[in-house]
């Protein structure tokens, strides 16, 4: 059984070399999560360390899901820090491990993460993916609702550009979606 949990900064360390892989794994099974495949080691750890500085900075959650010691998922909650926008949060880099799909562990992050964002006072929440992916139809069936399609967003291993497909949930300070 997985467990999710918010990790402390020396967690963060010990776990990098599993959330590089996980990342690497991610990108390289073809999920358009801001990297083009073959993702090198260096290229996904210096990410991570980037993303360490911003959770230590108070700018980012990352909960990650395990399953004894083994890392499964992972996702983000990007903090936005302007004072007219301390309401919202932009949840970022859903990844769950290709051996772990289908067990529920991206819609429990999913659950986690907006747990989160409520507990810090967050009532917007804003993401996108690739138009067509598997993680458009979970976004939807996770409540959000579609605010539009942005074409030619991203760009694939092979050239071509992709669509993205922008969502957002509106979150009650009172605990219900």
């Amino acid at each position: 059984m997985y467990q999710i949990n918010e990790l402390s900064e020396e967690q963060l360390k010990a776990t990098l070399p599993q959330l590089a892989e996980l990342l690497q794994e991610t990108v390289n099974g073809g999920a358009s999560v801001g990297f083009l495949p073959p993702l090198a080691t260096d290229t996904a750890e210096d990410y991570w360390t980037e993303i360490f500085t911003e959770i230590v900075q108070d700018k980012r959650i990352l909960l990650v899901s395990t399953e004894g010691q083994e890392v499964t998922g992972a996702v983000q909650l990007a903090l936005c820090t302007k004072q007219n926008g301390l309401h919202r949060a932009e949840v970022q880099k859903l990844l769950v491990g290709p051996r772990f799909r289908q067990r529920g562990i991206a819609r429990a992050l999913m659950s986690a993460i907006e747990a989160a964002a409520k507990r810090l006072g967050r009532t917007l929440l804003v993401l996108d993916t690739e138009q067509g992916s598997v993680a458009e139809s979970l976004y939807e069936s996770c409540g959000y609702t579609r605010a539009g399609i942005i074409p030619q967003y991203a760009l694939t291993a092979d050239g071509s550009l992709i669509s993205t497909v922008v969502f957002y949930r509106l979150l009650s300070a009172n605990g219900e979606p």
